[in-house]
């Protein structure tokens, strides 16, 4: 990553980084392949110009298309849960959106297959990952909610957005011993759960209450 713009000035800086880390460290997060993938991938990259110097603050930031970038906490929870088990080789993401937490993700993992119903949204995302080097993603523009079957089991499920209840497609998509990262339930009241496929069915965990925007079927 030679670009400067990888780097950062002033409030992209690497203290300005650690701060972040320390912040994640005192709300729990304790997985270190996660803080410091968190802590070298440059967040500020994949919002507008305007919005970097707010980069490194522990908030969602919009990016456009009515759509957010989620909070580094809540993406490094969910990265951390996902990677919670036995080594992923086949991971589906659901809601690419500007594509940072499928970057946080992508050296953890062999392959992420994501898909995001925002076209627009997608390009950019596709654009980021090819500047950063990040050869291993495969993209869909589509319902997430439906998964990807043509390339189901998947060993990891990540859904960046709350349907009111986990989708049964995307359950059936788990490969045994796979993991499923949802928040679901309704506004107020959603809780960001772990199912887990066993050899005699699903083990569900609630892991923190949340607050996701709505996952959205059909595409656009």
């Amino acid at each position: 990553m030679t670009d400067p713009r990888f780097s950062g000035i002033g409030m992209t800086s690497a203290r300005t980084r650690d701060r972040l880390i320390q912040r994640l460290r005192d709300q729990g997060i304790t997985n270190l392949t996660v803080l410091d993938r968190i802590r070298n991938l440059p967040r500020h990259i994949f919002m507008d110009e305007a919005l970097a110097s707010r980069a490194y603050e522990d908030i969602a930031l919009p990016i456009g298309f009515g759509q957010t970038i989620s909070q580094p906490y809540i993406v490094a929870r969910m990265t951390e849960a996902l990677l919670n088990g036995p080594a992923l080789k086949q991971v589906l993401e659901v809601g690419t959106g500007c594509g940072y937490q499928t970057a946080v993700l992508a050296p953890l993992v062999e392959r992420i297959y994501t898909i995001e119903r925002i076209e627009g949204l997608q390009k950019r995302a596709r654009l980021r990952l090819k500047e950063l080097g990040i050869r291993n993603v495969r993209f869909k523009v589509g319902d997430g909610s439906i998964g990807w079957r043509t390339q189901a089991p998947f060993d990891g499920i990540l859904v960046a957005a709350a349907p009111l209840v986990v989708p049964e497609e995307l359950i059936a998509q788990l490969a045994v011993g796979g993991r499923l990262i949802v928040p679901a339930g309704p506004e107020g009241k959603q809780q960001l759960l772990c199912l887990v496929r066993g050899e005699q069915g699903i083990e569900r965990r609630v892991l923190a209450e949340v607050s996701f925007v709505p996952l959205v079927g059909g595409v656009g």
